[in-house]
């Protein structure tokens, strides 16, 4: 008998803390997507930089949908087919089908990035895509299609090289707001020429002059206002990465932006309409060398279990991906080293970034997308190669970060000049997946097998008087002595959206004490004694509507 108890500890101890795997299902799911990026040999800048993906419920039918951005011709030389970008439906049993002509979001226009949000709160998310030249705006109809609002909605009349965007309701009116950040000035008719000793090669950021940022203010009525210089949204960066998030837990969001080869940007909220830029003062504009880094990729969480919410910025390769930790007093703090972080991620050029609990042990994993800039680096005065290894940091609790990639099964052991990653439990069985996309090649589907008897809980809220997606609210989760605080946000990562749903792993707990709910707008909902292994969803003012296990 004892012997029998002792195996049986020892199995569950294992499964507790079982090695996170990754199984890479691409082709058995049905997406047969490559991105395009319409290189010709002439290193058109922005050939390099783009790829952005979504994880969204486009139907309503609580499994997640794909988008994924693609590329175009860019000197008139066509392809057999003409690229497009990608909607897949979620079939509920791990496949997905092509449904982007039927939904009308196949916009051929150069493609970088996209955002997802419900802008008119009708309960149906509408897409909005990033590209080099006009974005466009697709609302959601509700009947498992799209229509192009692009000249109506106000915002998309400029043609510009733009990157990442989020939706947020910043002056916290309950209509989300939309940020797009810009890159660099771009004309390809008269573009540098920028080869090393007679080798062609993509022009470094400073060779380019950065494009102006645009806030959009929604009017509440399907319309949106140019609210950039009366916001004070006025700096010049080249930015690429961005998320909302409320920094210093007033209620109001925050905007921050990252920058490539520069100070990146955080928009202090002022609570009237207007921002102070402050990252220079708080410790997130630069690393802890006070070197201005080349940012690519954001996400924002709390990854020591504090309280608070911390940041990661992925960069370019001899720099470092750069952890900072906040002190909870309005002051950030480069832990890069001290977490361990810094060694492994010196070689490698990083662009998509999480924080996600893979394994659900109720602490914060880290995932990073990797792919040199240079197709013919080998050739350059640089070091690296160009097809590059993903790389996962297992999160130990004790503010250590493991670099564990070469444990996490066949998912992981890929090589490709990744940009976007996108994370969600596309097959509602409670962990986390992940979709990497990849420049001029197919995307990564990983379906996380992790073999674990950790707990969890997924949470879908729904605004009344906030936004409908309740993105700036914060939940509080309060279980075997543990407190931690997630907050529902858009933007991060590079160029991507992911799930709002929140999901987190609760370790061995099999309940969840207290969940709170604060409110974009002020309300608080409390919630007691909540089993887990389950997806609720919670309605601003109402509780729990619909529980699933």
């Amino acid at each position: 008998m004892k012997c029998f108890i002792i195996i049986v500890v020892t199995i569950w101890i294992n499964l507790a803390h079982a090695d996170i795997q990754f199984t890479r299902i691409t082709d058995e799911a049905g997406i047969q997507f490559r991105h395009f990026n319409g290189a010709t040999g002439e290193k058109h800048f922005v050939e390099t930089m783009g790829g952005g993906a979504a994880f969204f419920d486009y139907n309503n039918d609580d499994y997640l949908d794909i988008y994924l951005v693609n590329g175009a011709p860019l000197t008139g030389k066509t392809p057999d087919a003409q690229p497009t970008n990608r909607l897949y439906r979620n079939n509920g049993d791990s496949t997905f089908t092509d449904v982007t002509h039927h939904a009308g979001v196949g916009d051929t226009g150069y493609g970088i990035g996209c955002c997802v949000a419900d802008y008119d709160n009708d309960g149906y998310r509408d897409l909005f895509i990033t590209n080099f030249g006009k974005n466009v705006f697709y609302r959601n109809n509700g009947d498992g299609t799209f229509s192009d609002i692009s000249k109506q909605v106000g915002i998309t009349d400029e043609s510009l090289f733009s990157a990442g965007c989020a939706f947020a309701d910043y002056d916290n009116d309950g209509w989300l707001d939309l940020v797009v950040v810009n890159y660099v000035i771009l004309n390809l008719e008269n573009a540098p020429d920028c080869s090393q000793d007679g080798i062609p090669a993509y022009c470094r950021p400073e060779e380019f002059s950065p494009a102006p940022d645009r806030l959009y203010r929604n009017n509440g009525d399907g319309t949106f206002t140019n609210a950039t210089q009366e916001a004070g949204i006025t700096l010049l960066g080249r930015g690429l990465g961005v998320v909302w998030t409320d920094i210093d837990n007033n209620g109001w969001l925050d905007l921050y932006i990252a920058n490539d080869r520069e100070a990146n940007f955080l928009y202090k909220n002022n609570r009237d309409g207007t921002f102070t830029e402050i990252g220079e003062l708080i410790g997130t504009a630069r690393n802890e060398h006070g070197d201005a880094e080349s940012s690519m990729g954001i996400d924002t969480a709390d990854y020591d279990n504090d309280g608070d919410l911390d940041m990661i910025l992925t960069h370019y390769q001899a720099e470092t991906n750069t952890l900072y930790q906040n002190d909870g007093h309005g002051v950030f703090w480069d832990v890069t080293a001290q977490c361990h972080i810094g060694e492994p991620t010196h070689l490698p050029l990083a662009w998509g970034t999480g924080f996600v609990d893979f394994d659900n042990d109720g602490w914060l994993d880290l995932f990073f997308a990797n792919g040199h800039l240079h197709d013919n680096v080998e050739l350059l005065q640089e070091v690296g190669v160009y097809k590059q290894q993903n790389q996962l940091f297992h999160n130990s609790g004790n503010g250590i970060y493991t670099d564990i990639t070469n444990k996490c099964g066949n998912g992981l052991q890929i090589e490709k000049s990744s940009r976007g990653s996108i994370f969600g439990d596309y097959d509602n069985d409670g962990d986390m997946d992940i979709l990497v996309t990849n420049i001029g090649d197919t995307p990564d589907l990983l379906r996380n097998d992790t073999p674990s008897i950790n707990n969890w809980i997924t949470i879908k809220l729904i605004g009344k008087k906030s936004n409908r997606d309740a993105i700036g609210s914060k939940v509080t989760l309060q279980y075997a002595e543990t407190s931690k605080i997630i907050e529902i946000k858009s933007g991060g990562s590079y160029l991507s959206h992911n799930q709002f749903q929140l999901q987190t792993g609760l370790g061995t707990a099999k309940m969840v004490d207290q969940i709170i709910v604060n409110w974009q707008n002020g309300v608080k909902d409390v919630i007691k004694d909540v089993q887990s292994n389950q997806r609720l969803t919670i309605k601003e003012g109402n509780g729990i509507i619909s529980p699933k296990r």
